[in-house]
């Protein structure tokens, strides 16, 4: 009796998981197309009539920010005397800042971007909307440093990303990429487009390969008597699943064909821009630390995004785009929705 009440409950247990299961996958499923939907009819063109980028961004000068940094620190720590030389050079500076933009030879401008991101590159969009605003007012003699922190993600987000990064290079604009943490996989083919790639001496760079990984419920659904029925026109309309039979070879091997299919136009995506790399060499899915990276050709320089900022403060306008974080729970349930619905998709 004991077995039989021990065995009820696990059945259900189990019943109940696979039904959460669905509805979950389910609840995924419309939340991104909808997502999609809302994103293709956004109000981007509108915000950049009004003066905006968007209403998580601004944009924030950073020189005038670093100045009064500065000025704090020195009022702390330094003499009345050293506080007083200091004022007067920055006195100077300024007048000389006057003298040229009167004179109409305007100083050097840098512009700051960050890409922090994740499973599906959702920032790409936020990015694509601060280069419109960009390109509307640099020329040949500004730059654009853009920090990029990414361990990789959907082939179709970071695909669209990187692209967002070569308009900028196409139009005759030296790019910058700093590498602080971690540009690996998608990060990497983002950083890649980059004129030079500078990156701290522990960042990660590399793991130029593609993935793609997910639960196979099949042999569970069997054990409960669950039949999943699927019907495709188009012999590869679907090759491997979730909850589908995997043991097809067809399906197996053109499944793995299109995983080639992909790290091939990623190595070519590479070659573009850094033809100095061995890309056989390189392109086996391996990641290294920058300082290695170097003797790869992955990276150009070692230092960090800080350093890069403060070499082009005394002569430069830098100017920074920064944008606010989604929080909370929906934050949170955006980050959890956005990894489920990619589960099984291809990703860098």
């Amino acid at each position: 009796m004991q077995d039989f009440f021990l065995d009820s409950l696990v059945f259900g247990a189990k019943s109940v998981f696979v039904f959460l299961l669905f509805v979950l996958t389910v609840f995924v499923s419309v939340w991104a197309t909808v997502k999609a939907v809302k994103g293709g009819s956004g109000s981007g063109g509108k915000d950049i009539e009004n003066g905006r980028i968007s209403d998580d961004t601004e944009l924030v000068n950073l020189t005038k920010e670093y100045a009064k940094i500065r000025s704090s620190v020195a009022s702390k720590v330094l003499s009345k005397e050293e506080n007083a030389k200091l004022a007067e050079q920055e006195k100077k500076k300024e007048k000389q800042r006057k003298a040229d933009q009167e004179g109409q030879e305007r100083r050097h401008r840098l512009f700051v971007l960050d890409f922090d991101g994740d499973l599906n590159a959702s920032q790409a969009k936020n990015l694509g909307l601060q280069i419109d605003a960009l390109l509307s007012v640099v020329d040949p003699a500004d730059e654009v440093m853009v920090r990029v922190t990414s361990p990789g993600g959907t082939v179709t987000g970071y695909g669209l990303a990187a692209s967002q990064l070569s308009r900028i290079r196409s139009r005759g604009i030296r790019l910058t990429v700093c590498v602080d943490k971690i540009a690996a996989s998608g990060g990497y083919m983002m950083a890649c487009v980059a004129d030079c790639i500078i990156a701290a001496p522990f960042a990660i760079v590399g793991s130029i390969g593609v993935v793609s990984e997910f639960p196979n419920f099949h042999r569970l659904l069997e054990k409960l008597d669950v039949d999943y029925e699927q019907e495709t026109a188009g012999d590869f309309k679907r090759t491997l699943s979730i909850f589908g039979d995997n043991s097809d070879p067809r399906l197996r091997e053109k499944f793995r064909q299109d995983l080639e299919t992909c790290h091939a136009l990623f190595k070519s995506h590479i070659c573009k821009y850094r033809p100095q790399v061995k890309i056989d060499e390189v392109a086996t899915g391996e990641y290294w630390h920058a300082q290695d990276g170097i003797r790869h050709h992955l990276v150009d320089e070692i230092g960090t995004s800080n350093e890069f900022i403060a070499s082009k403060l005394d002569f430069a306008d830098i100017f920074e785009f920064r944008c606010k974080k989604k929080t909370g729970l929906k934050g949170l349930l955006q980050t959890f929705s956005t990894a489920l619905y990619q589960a099984a998709h291809r990703m860098l």
